[in-house]
């Protein structure tokens, strides 16, 4: 594709690299409006500077990559509302060996949930209770970040739904999700091994400090905070959608089993009852001081005995010794209603991967479990629903609309014409360019622009070799791109959400600095990606 006239050059080029220092730099002192708002700029400037028509702008938004981005955020809403990441949890520290353990746990665990859930997803729930695992076991924080944000972003390139890159990929390309599956895990689980052994390598000493004996007090109060961590309360809090009395015995819900909740909540209703036996006694005294006759006291008991009845019919708890009457019905019936509830979540989720396995719509797919769950929850969805991240939806808006401008002022057709025979993906030469390219590029103008910009290019060089040469183009994309982001503290959301979680955490704040994870970054991305490109399929 030839340039496009000089004024279109330019004032294509400058609308988008308003865009990308924004994306990159969202913060910026001369325009600190965000990344959302500049990506909608920059999607307007290409409007006004006639690079697009109105038609042509509306026309790049891809419509099949936000429905499956929405249906994928909303189906993980309701995953962390039937506690999903909370079991995860409980895994990192249910029966550790040590330090060293509960690293490579760390790695397993956020690899599994981000090619599920998503790998932004897997940090935000997860970041805060990593923390506290380590001050429980006394252990520096900085290795178990790493191996978190790390092991998410090597774990979403799995599966099209594991981070936005892939979705653009999966959708673009028209690889099943099976197949995407199948060609990129062997990959996948190498690099999480890989990735595990060199951090265990870089930390072996640190992570060999065993614990001093008198801090045994302080690693039982930091026990009982790690039990009673409440995941991304500020990001996934569904208290609000339930009834004041379902809310209280959610949020006594921990990771140890279940009786000494019933047994805290049955000595609350024992308390009230006292207090309410107290009461009646001392009201009686008075009564007898007062010469109150008997049948009085009998047309008391039958109000007592009407108000047990009147509250059974409208189903609320009553006070007092009636309490106790009712307590059964009142704990389980909520809690074996959540129990079905969240089987249900589970089993709806179940069946949307089964029906990508087997190569359904995966936009329409996803949409369709996220709206099963909404029903399935027979109440008002709009706390749930609140929820979704619409900016991002924005984001990825004005994003396919800046990047398509850009596309039609021919740079991006010119360099990778330049660049194209030594990209070759039939060799291990060209696979190499090609890697060192994407690579670079993700780190410059972040993953999910690189992949819009040299996606069609790249597959329809290698489907000028063959069927298979272009599938292979396609998930050496989707890989190096996803572990790229590895390379530096801003080369995936990922970890930057690890970063800023980890610095605003309450009473266990840490902070990870850029070169602190470049040093190990650097090292990690380079061995994982060859790794990787040479066990692709």
């Amino acid at each position: 594709m030839a340039l496009a006239p000089l004024p279109k050059v330019i004032l294509g080029s400058f609308a988008f690299a308003i865009f990308w220092v924004l994306a990159v730099f969202p913060a910026v002192p001369f325009l600190p409006i965000g990344r959302t708002a500049g990506s909608l700029l920059g999607a307007m400037l290409m409007v006004i500077f006639q690079v697009l028509t109105p038609n042509d702008a509306y026309a790049a938004i891809d419509l099949a990559i936000l429905g499956l981005l929405f249906g994928t955020m909303v189906v993980s809403v309701y995953l962390e509302r039937a506690d999903m990441f909370k079991y995860l949890g409980k895994l990192l520290s249910w029966k550790s060996q040590g330090a060293k353990d509960l690293l490579c746990r760390i790695c397993v665990i956020s690899a599994i949930s981000s090619a599920l859930f998503t790998n932004d997803t897997s940090c935000v729930v997860l970041t805060e209770f990593v923390l506290k695992v380590a001050r429980q076991h006394n252990l520096p924080p900085h290795p178990l970040l790493l191996a978190l944000a790390s092991s998410a972003n090597i774990g979403s390139s799995a599966t099209p739904i594991g981070n936005p890159q892939n979705l653009v990929i999966a959708v673009q390309s028209g690889i099943s999700f099976g197949e995407f599956l199948i060609g990129i895990v062997p990959a996948m689980l190498v690099g999480i091994v890989v990735n595990a052994l060199i951090l265990l390598s870089m930390y072996w000493k640190l992570l060999s400090v065993h614990k001093d004996e008198e801090d045994a007090t302080a690693e039982v109060v930091a026990e009982e905070e790690v039990n009673s961590h409440r995941f991304s309360p500020a990001t996934m809090s569904h208290v609000t959608s339930f009834n004041s009395q379902e809310s209280n015995f959610l949020e006594s819900i921990s990771f140890q089993n279940s009786s000494p909740q019933v047994q805290s909540l049955r000595n609350r209703g024992n308390s009230s009852e006292v207090h309410m036996d107290s009461a009646r006694n001392s009201s009686a005294l008075k009564d007898d001081a007062n010469g109150m006759s008997s049948q009085i006291r009998e047309e008391n008991n039958h109000s007592e005995a009407f108000a047990v009845a009147a509250a059974a019919v409208a189903d609320r708890p009553p006070s007092g010794t009636i309490t106790n009457f009712f307590e059964g019905n009142d704990y389980l019936n909520p809690k074996w209603k959540r129990i079905l509830w969240k089987t249900c979540v589970y089993m709806i989720t179940l069946g949307m991967l089964i029906a990508l396995l087997v190569g359904m719509n995966m936009s329409w797919t996803a949409i369709t479990a996220a709206l099963a769950l909404v029903v399935i929850d027979f109440k008002d969805a709009r706390p749930s629903l609140e929820k979704v991240s619409y900016s991002l939806l924005i984001f990825f808006c004005g994003m396919f609309i800046t990047v398509d401008g850009f596309n039609k002022t021919g740079i991006p057709s010119a360099l990778w014409d330049f660049m194209e025979p030594y990209s070759k993906v039939d060799s291990a030469a060209g696979i190499a360019v090609l890697a060192v390219v994407i690579l670079l590029l993700s780190n410059l103008a972040s993953n999910v622009p690189t992949v819009l910009l040299l996606g069609a290019r790249i597959a329809a060089s290698a489907a000028a070799v063959s069927k298979e040469e272009e599938k292979k183009a396609w998930l050496i994309l989707a890989w190096v791109s996803t572990v790229a982001g590895n390379l530096s503290l801003l080369g995936s959301a990922a970890n930057l959400i690890v970063c800023e979680q980890a610095r605003r955490a309450p009473d266990l704040a840490y902070n990870l600095t850029f070169w602190n994870h470049l040093k190990f970054g650097l090292p990690s991305t380079l061995v994982v990606t060859a790794i990787g490109l040479i066990l692709l399929r």
